[in-house]
């Protein structure tokens, strides 16, 4: 694939993994359709771009996820179709299952698969009727592996697994195609913004997170992934990456890796 007059749409692109890809393609001569809630970081994501006539700014709540209609008709409009579509909205989660209310859980669920879900939905009819069309979607290595402090985001995550491996296979002979993006650490504001057992904002930085790869690495990578159309993808670190397959093949050595990290 090259990425040349292609129509991307990318979700939370003000800013971390979604910003980085955003730059990265317009160097590939992508056009670009960038949303979140933040009009003002967009606006700056824009400027960073490489010609800023092929940038068009949607904003976009994916907890509001009942008017996404609205949103792709409007998306559509900017260029005439979409080709891709980057879910990679989304937020994280730091807090114990027992320190977490029910409510907390709620909107990490519908922010990062309800929304997700519904704009997917909202797309899938033009790609069904142009016999083409690719989503991209950002889940994370907790989407293969649970870990603490990160149930609901782990769950949410893993969601989304099922879901887009269900709609590959149903829309295989559409010419649609998915790519699963699973980062490991990333050195993003993820962990500021994650949320905590009542809701607010988590305001600090992991240090394994600070410790990252740095997102316009990351987003060079994942550019390559889509290019490839890679059905699931990990990009992280060795040990991340290593822990995955870990998982599949030796679950009970991973789990007691797990637990003697949550009590250190």
């Amino acid at each position: 694939m090259d990425f040349s007059n292609k129509i991307v749409w990318i979700t939370g692109a003000s800013s971390g993994i979604g910003k980085a890809l955003s730059i990265e393609l317009s160097q590939q001569n992508a056009k670009l359709i960038l949303s979140s809630r933040d009009i003002n970081s967009l606006e700056l994501v824009k400027n960073e771009c490489k010609t800023r006539q092929n940038v068009a700014i949607i904003p976009l709540d994916l907890e509001d996820y009942t008017h996404v209609s609205k949103k792709v008709t409007e998306a559509i409009a900017a260029f005439g179709k979409i080709d891709i579509l980057v879910n990679n909205g989304g937020i994280s989660q730091r807090s114990l299952v027992k320190d977490t209310d029910i409510m907390v859980d709620k909107r990490l669920m519908d922010i990062n698969y309800l929304g997700t879900v519904a704009l997917t939905k909202a797309i899938l009819p033009h790609f069904i009727e142009n016999k083409s069309g690719h989503f991209v979607v950002t889940t994370s290595i907790v989407g293969k592996i649970g870990t603490p402090l990160r149930s609901t985001y782990a769950a949410s995550k893993h969601a989304l697994h099922g879901f887009f491996d269900s709609l590959r296979a149903e829309h295989f002979h559409d010419n649609i195609s998915v790519t699963l993006v699973c980062p490991g650490f990333v050195n993003t504001n993820v962990s500021k913004n994650a949320l905590t057992g009542d809701g607010t904002p988590q305001q600090k930085m992991d240090v394994a997170t600070k410790n990252g790869m740095q997102p316009e690495r990351f987003a060079k990578l994942m550019a390559k992934s889509i290019q490839q159309k890679k059905e699931e993808v990990y990009i992280g670190g060795f040990k991340e990456k290593l822990g995955v397959f870990v998982k599949r093949f030796f679950p009970k050595v991973l789990s007691i890796m797990i637990r003697k990290l949550s009590v250190t």
